[in-house]
């Protein structure tokens, strides 16, 4: 393989099918430290970005002080 003058690659028809990489599905690209993995983004991985930034802590303690909290103590 190529990278192309964008930057494009293009994966090998067998793995995009083995791999259910069809049009428009999600992938992440992961640095492993040796290179670079392609990685189907998966529906959880996705239901959790949706979530970030929506639960709204009550009280402006520490994890500690919380932790104490729900503990009884």
């Amino acid at each position: 393989m190529k990278v192309g003058e964008r930057g494009q690659i293009t994966i090998p028809k067998s793995l995009r099918e083995r791999y259910g990489l069809r049009k428009n599905v999600e992938v992440d690209f992961i640095d492993d430290g040796t290179g670079i993995r392609i990685v189907k983004r998966s529906d959880a991985a996705k239901r959790v970005a949706e979530l970030r930034g929506t639960v709204k802590l009550e009280c402006a303690t520490s994890v500690d002080e919380y932790i104490e909290e729900i503990r009884g103590r």
